[in-house]
């Protein structure tokens, strides 16, 4: 079964110091498009996971989110005392300078509060969220999540498949109803010739009338349009059951389908024939925006 380009995956890794979301997004895309959005993720680990996500998703635009929770201690800031310290110490020889006096006895909550807001006197504890130890759980947390993503991309294919084989099968039920009017289409054109020589007093040889009337129909003669066009529909149902990825060469059969389809409006010279051809006109460019979406 076919699976769409679009997905959505996520999953969780429980670490000693806090948790760890992984989230995974894909689009359609031509090619595998894969973007590491995250600075959690060591240098060293990024190829193999890039060659993971192609490797399991194969083609979209892939994006790789990561979000980190740390436990509340292992949150907590730190206040670099000495840088502190010093603060405070220049700020007292400036006071002293400009004759301020006591400095330290005058609203001592708001000169501490004020060198608590300087460069640097509050650190946040800086560690490495993911080590050697305990990237198995990461990795298995990525795993996890292209498993979802893969899972979601399944369900999405299935409405896919039954929505661009139904419109193949609309197609094919429209050239029916263009050979439908086909004994008629030739009845029109060979009235609407009489009547125009009639109107323009031309004598006609019926012989030749008849010869040259043979070579005109076999101008709008469409069958060689309507056998090529069903062998296309029957290539992109083969495809599509076929193989496990078939989105690039459906793209190239609908082309195929359409210029069938389009020749067949070229030639129609009939009303209703002409409305069938726009009818399937309308239900290619819909497989054609859906097939954008097929992996």
């Amino acid at each position: 079964m076919i699976r769409s380009m679009t997905g959505y995956g996520k999953a969780e890794a429980i670490l000693e110091n806090g948790k760890l979301t992984v989230e995974i997004r894909s689009v359609n895309a031509k090619n595998a498009d894969i973007s590491i959005k995250t600075s959690f993720l060591p240098k060293d680990k990024e190829m193999g996971i890039r060659k993971k996500l192609a490797d399991e998703l194969q083609r979209g635009t892939i994006d790789l989110f990561m979000n980190w929770e740390a436990n509340a201690a292992e949150n907590a800031k730190t206040i670099n005392s000495q840088l502190a310290i010093e603060y405070f110490r220049q700020i007292k020889e400036l006071s002293q300078a400009l004759g301020v006096t006591n400095l330290e006895m005058k609203e001592p909550n708001q000169l501490i509060a004020t060198i608590l807001r300087m460069p640097d006197v509050i650190d946040a504890k800086r560690q490495d969220v993911i080590t050697e130890e305990n990237w198995p759980l990461v990795e298995k947390a990525i795993d996890d999540a292209i498993k979802m993503i893969n899972d979601y991309r399944e369900k999405e294919g299935v409405a896919l498949y039954n929505d661009v084989t139904s419109r193949v099968k609309n197609i094919l039920d429209l050239y029916d109803e263009v050979e439908s009017f086909e004994h008629e289409r030739v009845s029109a054109v060979r009235e609407r010739i009489l009547k125009n020589a009639e109107d323009l007093k031309i004598k006609l040889d019926q012989e030749r009338f008849e010869q040259e009337m043979i070579f005109y129909l076999e101008k709008l003669d469409i069958n060689e349009e309507k056998v090529r066009l069903r062998q296309h529909c029957k290539y992109f149902m083969d495809t599509i059951d076929g193989e496990p990825c078939p989105g690039k060469k459906l793209g190239f059969i609908i082309q195929e389908m359409g210029r069938e389809i389009n020749t067949t409006g070229s030639k129609a010279n009939h009303a209703s024939i002409q409305k069938c051809v726009v009818r399937m006109k309308d239900e290619l460019e819909k497989i054609r925006e859906q097939s954008m979406n097929i992996l």
